[in-house]
């Protein structure tokens, strides 16, 4: 008898298996039978049909799936898992049901309503090391869904899989927790993850305005107009907007927009110009598709000086309108939201911040710039968060010493959350500034706070992973801050030392040290971090050269001691500051 010959294809496969099944079903057979019931008929089966899949079948408590592709497939699983998580919040922790998901990208053997093979066979061995909660994605699968779901994933390295001869490549989502909160009681719970699918258009890079003023003294200008249209655009939750550190990784360099796109994962590339001369202003931008190149949109405004914030309401609005299906309903009150209404402390709050980030808070002016610009409006809730930042971080300070930063930090940090209470980048920098100060559950209050206004930002994600490993949840802080970093294919070193410092916190020191040692300009302070992690490993010789790399860069009379101690502060347990300071002792840098 001549048998049928079987089809391959590519397939994206996608196998769900509830946790500890067994076991749930000993302690509440019933219950459990009826809440497995339930996530077929109310989630699985309409997630799947909806996202163009099939149940290939059932298998006890596991489900084998069938997607056309890639995207299909990861943006199901993602809804699966939260919608889940919602379902079974009620429960307790030791009873709740959960998935872990696998997901893979590869060939598979279709016989009849079944299918096999390798690609099937890897998806199950992802299945297996996926989180509970979680889904773990092959690199084949990421390569295709990275841009288009909307999702923050984390580097899991090469992997080792059981009855495959090669190292996989594994990528992993995890849902964000159910509710987290700064205190008993607290209602204050994660806002929408960044993990619901989304269409690529809705992923938008505005690249450095190019300054044609000729003079380069205006570049804070053309930057600032930069910054400003990210933070509106940022505003709306139904888009993500590139980091501003992935987009000014391209300040200055012959670009194609097709690149630019590909590299960032982003479906609509924003560029422009600023003009500056006398009191008049002339700003064009144009909107560009980035995998065509084609201009969707393009617009170019002649104004006063005074006029500026039309014309960037203007800017935000025109963007937002050509977006299909986007933000028709919130678009005309919060593209109205401005922290001041007056050019004059606009451009020195532009000024004084560019001032504080070029110099990392060792440029004198910066203060005295966002002075006036506060004196000019005293309400301007920016320029009071940017000083309540400022003098958070002058206590750590190697040179210019501000004088009683902390009673000035806490002061600004009032009048900004009095001013600018609904607006998530205030609340971001109060929750940098009380992690700095040592004041850990209002930090991830307000964090938290921002998460839920804006969900796209990568600074308040790294600060609030941050903020966990400093009172003591290093791990979990890990995850976070590698959830804010993966959103950056471009980070910066500073970006890069809230994980550093996490991994201390882990003892970890090689792999803090690894990151360390490839910063091309790091401050001096960092050579201190470095001559701790060599003294901890017992590589006194390294220990001393960077202990000696240290004095050489700070003034004669720095105050390392003070310093010590205020960064010793970050730490919620006396075990951690004490990690620190015997590791700059170890060193030879404290006595």
């Amino acid at each position: 008898m001549t048998g049928r010959r079987a089809q391959r294809r590519l397939a994206a496969i996608v196998i769900a298996d509830v946790v500890g099944y067994s076991k749930l079903i000993q302690m509440d057979e019933e219950g459990t039978r009826s809440r497995f019931q339930a996530l077929q008929d109310e989630i699985l089966i309409p997630s799947v049909s909806s996202h163009g899949g099939r149940i290939i079948k059932t298998m006890g408590d596991a489900f084998l799936l069938e997607f056309p592709s890639a995207v299909e497939a990861v943006a199901c699983a993602i809804k699966i898992q939260l919608e889940l998580q919602a379902l079974e919040s009620g429960q307790p922790e030791d009873q709740t049901l959960r998935l872990r998901i696998g997901v893979n990208v590869g060939d598979i053997i279709v016989e009849g309503d079944d299918i096999h093979g390798d690609g099937v066979n890897v998806a199950a061995r992802l299945e297996a090391i996926a989180e509970p909660g979680g889904v773990c994605v092959s690199g084949s699968a990421h390569d295709q869904v990275r841009g288009k779901v909307d999702a923050i994933f984390t580097d899991g390295g090469l992997a080792e899989l059981k009855n495959i001869d090669r190292p996989t490549q594994i990528h992993r989502w995890s849902p964000p927790p159910k509710s987290i909160g700064p205190a008993a009681g607290a209602t204050t719970g994660m806002p929408e993850p960044a993990s619901a699918p989304a269409a690529r258009q809705s992923v938008i890079a505005v690249l450095p305005f190019d300054n044609m003023s000729g003079d380069p003294e205006q570049e804070y200008f053309s930057d600032g107009i930069t910054e400003d249209i990210i933070t509106e655009l940022s505003r709306f939750r139904e888009l993500r907007v590139i980091a501003r550190n992935s987009s000014f990784y391209y300040k200055g360099k012959a670009i194609r927009v097709q690149d630019v796109g590909r590299e960032l994962g982003a479906g609509i590339i924003v560029e422009g110009s600023v003009r500056k001369a006398g009191n008049r202003v002339r700003v064009t931008v144009q909107m560009v598709e980035a995998a065509s190149g084609v201009h969707i949109w393009a617009e170019r405004y002649d104004r006063e000086l005074e006029d500026i914030f039309a014309v960037q309401d203007e800017i935000t609005r025109s963007i937002v309108s050509v977006l299909p299906n986007r933000l028709q309903s919130a678009m005309a009150e919060q593209v109205q939201r401005k922290s001041t209404e007056s050019y004059s402390a606009y451009e020195y709050f532009l000024q004084g911040r560019w001032a504080f980030i070029n110099s990392g808070g060792a440029d004198p002016s910066a203060v005295a710039l966002l002075d006036k610009a506060i004196d000019v409006d005293p309400t301007y809730a920016q320029a009071h968060a940017v000083l309540a930042v400022l003098y958070t971080y002058s206590r750590f300070s190697l040179g210019v010493w501000y004088g009683d930063p902390e009673i000035k930090a806490r002061s600004y940090i009032d009048k900004a959350l009095k001013y600018g209470k609904n607006d998530s980048t205030i609340h971001t920098l109060a929750g940098q500034s009380f992690y700095g100060l040592g004041e850990f559950d209002l930090a991830k209050f307000h964090l938290e706070r921002a998460m839920q206004l804006n969900p796209h930002d990568m600074n308040t994600l790294i600060f609030y992973g941050a903020t966990l490993s400093g009172e003591g949840n290093a791990e979990e802080g890990l995850r976070w801050i590698d959830k804010g970093l993966a959103m950056d294919p471009h980070v910066s070193d500073f970006c890069m030392e809230s994980k550093s410092e996490c991994l201390f916190m882990l003892r970890e020191y090689q792999a803090c040290l690894d990151i360390m040692l490839t910063w091309r300009d790091p401050p001096p302070h960092t050579y201190s971090h470095i001559a701790a992690c060599y003294a901890h490993l017992g590589r006194m010789d390294k220990a001393r050269q960077a202990a000696a790399r240290f004095r050489s860069q700070c003034a004669e009379d720095v105050n390392f001691p003070r310093y010590a101690a205020n960064h010793a502060n970050i730490c919620k347990r006396q075990e951690d500051k004490d990690n620190w300071l015997d590791g700059y002792r170890k060193a030879g840098l404290l006595d």
